[in-house]
């Protein structure tokens, strides 16, 4: 066997030993690195063998998923998902006409239209503020003639026709879009040098941080009425969309509070060196700076906002999950309720997840500190 000759001063090019790398070498430090994390590992493998092959079983290779009936679901082993496909539209869109529900496509289409190019870093900022400016002014008037028609030519439709995850999206966007700058502004008051302003400011945000939400919505829905004219008495979802946002924004205005008092108090004296006005300090320095180091509890009180919506079940308006509910009541399809509440389960995972992880995406863009 010929021995490998090198020149002085190279080294000869050998393997990295196996035990160091590859997936044996990642599963024992990470899963089997001792006694403790090994028993773990052996008892997760072991509930993930209990519980996956039973839960896809049931989910997938013994379901039913055609038909249009109850008796279409022949296997009492597995999952009946003729009862999502009966039910499709309504855990969709509600009671909404079925002639009119090109009218919320038509909403979905131009959103997602004008929301794909603020997710790429080559679209000039020119174009992304007009995009920003359009979705938070036009494009709200524009949905509410479009939803609840009244102009154009379309036929009104009233609010408790509304349902589905409709009508979670349109409580969770009003609610977000509306309690971030109130958030802010709040967040901003407490902070006041003004006695007055703070103290306005200190008792909003300690009273709806004090209350539930499902108090807020009790109130706004039942309470609220007897004390008003019947003339000057909102729309239903109108007040359960303000008590969404009031809340939210005692929620957003501690977190934003949090990343103003984290910013060094040399960034205030830099703007005041600049002679900066209280404003353009704020809007130029400071705030850029907060919100970049809160963004987690920005979107955390976003999510909780977004599952909070199935609250308004307690007020007679059936969100995605309270129409599932509403469905599963069916005499037909009362024994189903299963499927109804994983689809629900599955829909808000998706937004929930969707909004983490652009989270994510969002904290390593705008980090700095490399």
């Amino acid at each position: 066997m010929s021995e490998q000759k090198y020149t002085p001063g190279q080294h000869p090019s050998l393997p990295p030993p196996q035990n160091l790398v590859g997936p044996v070498a990642w599963a024992r430090e990470h899963l089997f690195s001792g006694p403790y994390n090994s028993a773990l590992t052996l008892a997760a493998l072991y509930l993930l063998y209990v519980i996956v092959p039973p839960l896809f079983d049931w989910a997938l290779f013994s379901a039913n998923f055609t038909g249009d009936s109850p008796e279409a679901c022949t296997n009492d082993d597995g999952a009946c998902w003729v009862f999502i496909s009966v039910w499709f539209e309504q855990l969709m869109y509600g009671q909404f006409p079925e002639d009119s529900i090109w009218r919320i496509e038509t909403a979905y289409i131009v959103a997602i239209l004008a929301s794909i190019p603020l997710f790429f870093n080559r679209v000039s900022i020119k174009i992304k503020g007009g995009l920003a400016v359009f979705l938070l002014t036009v494009y709200p008037i524009m949905c509410f003639y479009l939803f609840y028609g009244g102009s154009f030519g379309l036929e009104v439709i009233e609010t408790p026709l509304w349902g589905g995850l409709f009508l979670t999206l349109v409580i969770a966007v009003t609610g977000i879009v509306a309690s971030f700058p109130l958030g802010i502004v709040l967040a901003l008051g407490r902070r006041s040098q003004m006695p007055v302003v703070r103290t306005i400011c200190v008792v909003f945000i300690e009273f709806w941080r004090g209350i539930p939400l499902i108090t807020v919505l009790f109130m706004a829905s039942v309470m609220f009425p007897l004390f008003v004219p019947e003339e000057l008495n909102p729309d239903k979802l109108l007040r359960a969309l303000i008590g969404v946002a009031l809340f939210s924004s005692a929620y957003m205005a501690e977190v934003i509070r949090g990343g103003l008092q984290a910013i060094p108090k040399g960034q205030y004296e830099a703007a005041d060196s600049l002679g900066l006005s209280y404003w353009k300090s704020m809007i130029f320095i400071i705030l850029p700076q907060a919100l970049k180091m809160v963004i987690p509890g920005i979107v955390n009180t976003f999510i909780g906002l977004f599952k909070d919506t199935t609250l308004v079940l307690i007020i007679g308006l059936f969100d995605l999950l309270g129409m599932a509910q509403k469905a599963a009541t069916n005499p037909d399809w009362i024994a189903y309720n299963i499927e109804g509440y994983v689809f629900a389960a599955f829909g808000f995972f998706i937004f929930c997840f969707s909004m983490s992880r652009y989270s994510q995406r969002l904290e390593r863009k705008l980090n700095t500190s490399h």
